[in-house]
């Protein structure tokens, strides 16, 4: 049987909304949206000197650290496009941080500033424990990936650490952060020795292997084998 037109157009508008959600660029939505399943994870990170990133912008704040880098302490850089993407969660791209529209949920280095837009992978993320909590059933960590979240993430972190000017980091671009190892030291960046850190990363709870197989992280299995249980009510199990 033929099908009638009304039917083969509509069929065709949804072949195309399909498409063009397979290649629209996945969107930033905010820290609350990730807390609301990772309260652990979130309650966590708001401790950390990420959280706070957006205050070193302000005038008079990291006065002597400004000079040094041959900034203005007085002046309000919270506003400067050169300076917020280190100091925001997705900015400059869909749905991120805008300095017009500022919300409290894009402010700082958040969630998706190291883990990528959370529009498509927060969806496989929440029918993969479905599936898990119902049937035992395990999902491939690859699709994650696919969805844009990014599980190894150094070079999102080398993006605002390491983005100097002579860098060794061969993907450093415009605009350079004015903070480099040659001004002082402790701008130097390890990444094996960061992602450690208590002052920069969130505690990591235990998860209960909803997803399998790569990408993975070399540190995580390290994590894991000391992670705590996350507090009764979160749902960290989804990773």
């Amino acid at each position: 049987m033929r099908p009638s037109v009304p039917r083969a157009l509509a069929s065709l508008a949804l072949l195309a909304a399909l498409v063009g959600t397979a290649s629209a660029e996945p969107r930033y939505e905010g820290r609350k949206k990730c807390g609301s399943c990772h309260r652990s994870q979130l309650e966590s990170w708001e401790k950390t000197a990420h959280a706070d990133a957006m205050a070193s912008l302000a005038p008079q704040a990291r006065v002597e650290a400004k000079r040094k880098a041959g900034l203005d302490p007085s002046r309000d850089y919270r506003q400067d496009a050169d300076c917020v993407g280190c100091h925001s969660t997705g900015f400059g791209h869909e749905g991120g941080y805008d300095p017009k529209e500022a919300g409290k949920d894009l402010v700082g280095v958040g969630c998706e500033s190291c883990h990528g837009p959370g529009s498509d992978y927060r969806l496989l993320h929440r029918k993969a424990a479905l599936a898990f909590d119902s049937k035992g059933r395990t999902a491939p960590r690859e699709r994650l990936a696919e969805a844009g979240q990014e599980l190894l993430f150094e070079d999102r972190c080398k993006a605002c650490h390491m983005n100097y000017e002579g860098s060794p980091w061969p993907k450093a671009a415009r605009p350079y952060t004015p903070f480099t190892p040659a001004i002082d030291p402790k701008y130097g960046f390890d990444f094996a020795r960061a992602v450690r850190s208590d002052k920069a990363m969130h505690e990591h709870f235990k998860l209960e292997g909803v997803f399998v197989g790569p990408p993975l992280a070399a540190f995580r299995d390290e994590f894991q084998s000391r992670a705590r249980p996350p507090a009764e009510g979160g749902d960290e199990a989804q990773r």
